[in-house]
């Protein structure tokens, strides 16, 4: 996922500066899928609850999950960015943005959250989701950060993998009606080998990571455990549920 955005990094720290503009009282449902969901069977839902939300017939919901093998291409994505194009699934997707790889091992979180009830800033959303993530990874020791001009969540790689920079979180965001859908992947423990096929997010010089390849060999519920009371600090409570 990404998000295409001119705000500069002192601006997107200063839109969560001393506390959440997305803060709200009314509890979101929080829900976790344990088996990988098909792309399409995931789209079809996030729409319908989203439209649900939008209408007033839905709380505010949050969906981790992870998918299949897949690449995803964004409202930006270039035809030339996708190195391989018969290496995985290819699907449209409605979010801004380029093409990112989804798989298992990368914790996707699907947020449908009315703006319309949280200061309707599309900006400090962005930023927000960027905090949720380096806030997380922070619990972790993994000291992460924004950068000029990119979206998304990155880090400095050791000198042992060769130095520079790699993103470890990519966001990417569509807003309809005033409710938000897609959201963020995180990469815990992933296949790196299938980013291969793409030049993720349209970034040439800077490649992907994960905590494992950083040597933090956390596992999903860990990670789940810690977004969950980050996001509750950022955005607000949550009621559990579980998708019969």
């Amino acid at each position: 996922m990404a998000h295409s955005s001119g705000n500069d990094i002192a601006s997107r720290r200063r839109l969560v500066a001393g506390g959440s503009p997305l803060w709200r009282e009314k509890p979101v449902r929080w829900e976790v899928s344990e088996a990988l969901v098909p792309y399409p069977r995931a789209m079809a839902r996030m729409d319908a609850i989203a439209a649900d939300i939008a209408a007033g017939r839905h709380p505010e919901h949050v969906w981790l999950l992870e998918h299949p093998p897949l690449i995803t291409a964004g409202t930006s994505a270039r035809d030339e960015d996708l190195l391989n194009p018969d290496a995985l699934p290819v699907y449209r997707s409605g979010r801004g943005g380029q093409l990112t790889w989804h798989g298992p091992g990368q914790r996707v979180a699907y947020l449908m959250l009315d703006l319309r009830h949280r200061g309707r800033d599309v900006r400090a959303y962005v930023a927000t989701l960027e905090q949720w993530i380096i806030d997380t990874l922070a619990d972790f020791g993994v000291r992460a950060r924004r950068e000029e001009k990119l979206v998304g969540v990155w880090v400095d790689l050791p000198a042992a993998q060769g130095g520079g920079m790699a993103k470890i979180a990519a966001i990417g965001v569509r807003v309809s009606r005033g409710v938000t859908r897609h959201g963020m992947a995180l990469n815990v423990h992933p296949d790196l080998s299938h980013y291969d096929a793409i030049v993720p997010c349209g970034v040439r010089e800077h490649g992907v990571t994960s905590l494992h390849a950083l040597g933090v060999t956390v596992d999903m519920q860990a990670v789940d455990t810690t977004l969950l009371r980050h996001f509750r600090r950022l955005f607000g409570p949550l009621e559990s549920y579980q998708d019969a």
